[in-house]
């Protein structure tokens, strides 16, 4: 991509705080963004093939919205941590194994999207997030979910697509946890807490594609608990 159109790309930047370049084959962070740390509020540099975020992003103090879906990216910068106002974060399809240790300090995040990484386990940093409401971390390698998920604050937790064969019963003391998906795993039905069904927030559960039938979840002692969440649900969005 020339020179001028990148000039094109950021004067409309500046007018309207939306720096939008994807699918452009750029190998890395455009530096030249730096000029516009006060005037933007989204970037979205999805389906390129930048394999470093320079800390320099840690600059863009007014940024909502930062979207880097299907890059090459092996690893955060500890300077993305200092967004105070980032509410959305897409990191799909790229090379994560963890988040920056202090990912926590991430105030604003609603919407975390780390589908289609190499994260081995349910990131702690999540926890110390007071206002996520949806994480998606499906596509991983995620074996266990550990007792450290009992603060998650987020109201959807997606986990479709991992190798999950333990989940601690504490994910039943998610305050504000709603929506559990946990399609495509190696849950045996002993692994699943019976809590989730006849003790917690939960009242959508996804567990198809794990190593039991659905019909033996109903036999679950909580399911009929389980099924009046589900549907007073149903009926309020109905």
């Amino acid at each position: 991509m020339g020179n001028s159109a990148l000039k094109a790309h950021l004067e409309t930047a500046q007018k309207t705080g939306v720096f939008q370049l994807t699918g452009k084959g750029l190998t890395e962070f455009p530096e030249d963004l730096q000029k516009l740390t006060s005037n933007l509020r989204t970037i979205d540099l999805s389906n390129n093939k930048i394999e470093l975020l320079p800390p320099l992003i840690g600059k863009f103090s007014f940024l909502k919205s930062l979207v880097l879906n299907n890059n090459k990216l092996t690893a955060l910068p500890e300077e993305l941590c200092k967004l105070k106002k980032l509410e959305t974060l897409h990191l799909n399809g790229n090379h994560l194994r963890q988040l920056p240790a202090a990912f926590g300090q991430l105030s604003a995040l609603k919407t975390l999207g780390l589908s289609g990484n190499q994260l081995r386990a349910v990131p702690v940093q999540l926890c110390g997030l007071r206002h996520l409401d949806v994480v998606d971390l499906s596509k991983n390698q995620i074996q266990n979910v550990p007792d450290t998920v009992g603060d998650l604050q987020a109201i959807e937790l997606n986990l479709n697509q991992n190798q999950i064969s333990q989940i601690s019963v504490r994910i039943s003391h998610c305050p504000r946890l709603k929506v559990l998906r946990l399609e495509e795993n190696c849950l045996e039905l002993s692994m699943l807490p019976q809590s989730i069904l006849s003790d917690s927030q939960i009242s959508l559960l996804a567990v198809e594609g794990n190593l039991f039938e659905i019909k033996k979840l109903r036999e679950l002692e909580g399911y009929d608990k389980y099924m009046e969440r589900f549907t007073a649900t149903k009926k309020k969005f109905a």
